[in-house]
């Protein structure tokens, strides 16, 4: 009988031993960076197969990583709902005018709190200055504590709309310094102010611009030694728009039609595999839980899963 108890417990620390290694998996990814293009329609970017008007994104870059067609907002499609889900993996009715903070602790906060950085190490840097409410929360456990940075709105105030080029040369500065942050989201309104403002020559304007952005973003991390095969690299969008015949069409979002649910996610970086296509279905909260894991640390409050298809790990 101790016999059969002493291999049974031989046993049972073996697995457990063997658990701890299959789970704990490496990643060179040390940086993670959300770039969020505000409300563009699938239609207008990777749906076109001409990819007239993101030549870069939906084209030479899309073959670089890992893209998710079917990719989706399944939560509430604004967006300060859409970028709640990004940074807390919760779907929250939130509301969008940027007063009220989202009831789960953002993926900033565990960060700061899991590697003892300053706030600097995290950073929100947003056209629209409602944005800044990412980085707190209601949940009284959290709330006020372990901050990251913002720059959101014009000159960073917090309030109103400021223009992307604006918010690019914060991006650019941050991104070329010898300390970046680890952890940066980026909003980019343009797509979306345009699109509200019934301006199609515009609305699509917009999206080239951003396209370049996005590429501009991409050659300044492998131009900055620090962050050079260190960093992974996020580019999707916090909602999509109406389709012709529904409603405004291209003009507004909001419901769960097909238009304002399938957004895209295209991810760059070390740890992933050139010339993926990912055809399963994904969604915003999935990538909150993704750059915990590649940068080790927990996020129990995430409801989102692993983006397996797009990591491997060393």
């Amino acid at each position: 009988m101790k016999n059969k108890i002493f291999c049974f417990f031989n046993y049972f620390l073996f697995s457990s031993v063997l658990f701890s290694q299959q789970s704990e998996k490496s990643y060179k990814t040390e940086y993670a960076f959300v770039l969020v293009i505000d409300g563009p329609r699938y239609s207008e970017t990777y749906g076109d197969s001409t990819c007239k008007l993101s030549p870069i994104l939906c084209d030479s870059l899309r073959y670089e990583g890992a893209f998710f067609e079917n990719f989706m907002n399944n939560g509430p499609t604004y967006t300060v709902p859409g970028h709640a889900a990004i940074v807390t993996g919760n779907y929250q009715r939130i509301s969008n005018s940027g007063t009220v903070l989202p009831r789960n602790p953002s993926i900033f906060q565990y960060f700061l709190d899991a590697k003892k950085s300053s706030k600097n190490d995290a950073f929100v840097v947003a056209s629209k200055g409602k944005l800044d409410v990412l980085v707190n929360t209601t949940n009284k456990s959290w709330h006020n504590k372990f901050l990251a940075s913002t720059y959101c709105g014009p000159n960073g105030s917090g309030i109103g709309y400021g223009s992307d080029k604006g918010t690019f040369e914060k991006v650019t500065q941050l991104v070329s310094s010898p300390e970046p942050p680890h952890l940066l989201l980026i909003n980019l309104l343009a797509v979306d102010v345009y699109g509200h403002a019934s301006n199609w020559k515009k609305y699509q304007e917009s999206i080239t611009v951003c396209d370049a952005y996005a590429s501009n973003l991409w050659e300044m991390i492998q131009s900055n030694p620090t962050l050079k095969d260190k960093t992974t690299l996020f580019i999707t969008n916090d909602h999509g728009r109406h389709l012709d015949g529904v409603k405004s069409g291209f003009i507004s979002h909001g419901d769960k039609c097909d238009g304002c649910k399938h957004i895209s996610l295209l991810v760059l970086g070390p740890d992933t595999p050139k010339g993926v296509t990912v055809k399963k279905e994904r969604e915003l909260i999935d990538i909150s839980k993704s750059i915990s894991q590649l940068l080790n640390f927990t996020m129990p409050t995430c409801k989102g899963t692993f983006l397996q298809e797009a990591f491997k790990s060393n």
